[in-house]
């Protein structure tokens, strides 16, 4: 048996790394091989059958959308910068503008004097994606920001720079960095459950066809009590009612 291959999205890669762990422990027969790349690299994985699930964190679009997608939650984006850091608020018109590059300095926005250092994720990645889409809308992020290949990346680099600031998955936030709230809102699980915190975003299975057999199994365990609880424990919040 060759098992299962999920690939993708690396916003989604540990937190199904968590519940294939946790699959398996119950069905050692089985495999699931996990791997990273980004959305794109896990759409294009599920179009051309190399994986028989990809990973997305973003919607899917034009040819894409002939595939089938199942949300299995839903992923906040939080703004984050160094703990030391005193902002603690921003409003999305400041985060846009720093992004852009058109403010350089956290003293513009109430902070320290001293320069603002952007990290951003590559072109491809879901979690890019969503945060142009909502926050930047038409303006591009600054082409001298830090670009990271995963939202580990991003933790890893404001967690050891003062003058950061990135955006990372709201499950991935620990005490290593600290959450912007964005117009007074938190990015907390409370807040997107209410619909007060806007930045939220799905994360998808997505497959060439309807999954069948051992596939069929492992999404179902995703989807049911054990698997959502898995994911609700790590701060994902449940896949939208109307899904």
């Amino acid at each position: 048996m060759g098992g299962i291959t999920v690939a993708g999205s690396t916003s989604v890669q540990p937190f199904a790394e968590l519940v294939a762990e946790e699959y398996v422990a119950l069905y050692p027969a089985e495999r699931i091989n996990v791997q990273g790349g980004g959305s794109s690299a896990g759409i294009e994985a599920a179009l051309s059958g190399a994986a028989q699930i990809g990973m997305s964190s973003r919607e899917l679009k034009g040819e894409e959308r002939q595939l089938i997608w199942i949300e299995i939650a839903r992923d906040a984006i939080a703004v984050v910068v160094h703990p030391s850091n005193p902002i603690h608020d921003l409003s999305v018109e400041q985060v846009r503008g720093i992004f852009s590059g058109q403010i350089t300095r956290w003293s513009e926005v109430g902070g320290p004097p001293r320069p603002i250092v952007v990290v951003t994720r590559e072109e491809g990645s879901g979690t890019r994606g969503a945060f142009q889409e909502m926050v930047m809308g038409k303006a591009d992020v600054d082409p001298g920001a830090l670009v990271q290949d995963s939202n580990g990346a991003v933790r890893q680099l404001v967690s050891g720079d003062a003058s950061a600031i990135g955006y990372i998955s709201l499950g991935l936030v620990n005490r290593e960095v600290k959450p912007v709230a964005l117009g007074g809102v938190e990015p907390t699980v409370e807040n997107v459950a209410a619909g007060r915190y806007k930045l939220v975003r799905p994360f998808l299975f997505v497959l060439k066809s309807p999954p069948e057999g051992a596939t069929k199994a492992f999404v179902d365990y995703v989807l049911g009590l054990e698997g959502q609880r898995a994911l609700a424990h790590e701060g994902l919040l449940p896949p939208s009612a109307e899904r």
